[in-house]
């Protein structure tokens, strides 16, 4: 990849962007329709929360980057630190605010629209920084609403391909039933949101499905675990039956973005209470602690 650059730093309500090396406004990024991305969804992707200018989990991030680029068979077009670095100086170039940066790689441009892998084909390297709230908000108030639906998904779900179609169309059907996320049920167990991952309390024991090919290993999910073996919270990696969701104390849905939200109720069901559960309390107390030491410097 050529060395980045950058054009004279825009005013403060211009966002920039970082495409092929080059920090730029993100109006005049611009991608060949040819791109295996646009063309063909031939690409993966991260979202990253940045808190107080700190990359939010960095390490665990770039893993889970490279082991989606692997899985799809292109190759990493940087080192680790080189996309610290990237990443660090475009946040920097956006807001002071907390932010969720977007990055994505594709196989990038080929001379014909074809199948097969192209060859000697660099990948195309976009990423963007967006506004991001520093809390969960309304979610950690009130609560939110969700429903079962049918995982319709491809065998492939742990890779973070930015083929999304059927998660969308999920995620729309959640939204048009006027709740805020579906719960794919496969095979009789729930596996995980259409944008997130999943834990139920049963018994003052937070369950979660295993990490395997139908969900994505989620980030928040993995410090979820963590801090609950930290603080002496059990918990444990199993499959949850339908029937073990619907009769749950409390169901949390959590992703980079949402964090850890509580769901209240569930299709016609009331969860638990029907307000925020005591160890979704603690949890999300946790996990703000944990944020605050990110903004400090003192976690990552």
């Amino acid at each position: 990849m050529k060395p980045c650059s950058i054009s004279n730093r825009p005013t403060a309500h211009v966002t920039i962007a970082y495409l092929n090396g080059t920090f730029l406004p993100l109006e005049e990024a611009r991608v060949s329709v040819m791109d295996r991305g646009f063309l063909f969804g031939d690409g993966v992707y991260e979202v990253i929360p940045v808190y107080g200018g700190q990359l939010f989990r960095l390490a665990h991030h770039l893993r889970r980057l490279q082991n989606s680029l692997d899985a799809v068979r292109i190759g990493n077009p940087l080192r680790d630190e080189e996309w610290k670095n990237i990443l660090t100086r475009l946040i920097t170039q956006n807001s002071d605010s907390d932010q969720a940066v977007y990055l994505q790689v594709t196989r990038g441009v080929a001379k014909r629209r074809d199948h097969a892998f192209p060859e000697d084909t660099p990948p195309t390297v976009f990423a963007m920084s967006t506004p991001c709230p520093s809390s969960a908000g309304i979610d950690t108030v009130t609560g939110i609403r969700a429903v079962t639906l049918e995982d319709n998904r491809w065998k492939h779900c742990n890779i973070k391909a930015i083929t999304l179609l059927p998660n969308v169309l999920l995620r729309q059907e959640a939204i048009d039933a006027g709740t805020a996320e579906a719960i794919l049920i496969k095979d009789g167990f729930a596996i995980e949101g259409a944008a997130s991952n999943i834990f139920i309390v049963t018994n003052n024991i937070v369950i979660t499905p295993p990490n395997g090919p139908a969900l994505l290993p989620g980030i928040t999910r993995d410090l979820v675990l963590e801090l609950a073996a930290n603080n002496s919270i059990p918990y444990r990696e199993a499959d949850i039956p339908v029937d073990d969701l619907l009769s749950a104390d409390e169901i949390w849905l959590s992703s980079s973005t949402r964090e850890i939200s509580p769901v209240i109720r569930l299709d016609d069901i009331t969860v638990g209470a029907g307000v925020p559960g005591p160890l979704w309390k603690r949890m999300i107390t946790l996990y703000q602690d944990y944020k605050e030491a990110v903004r400090k410097g003192k976690a990552k």
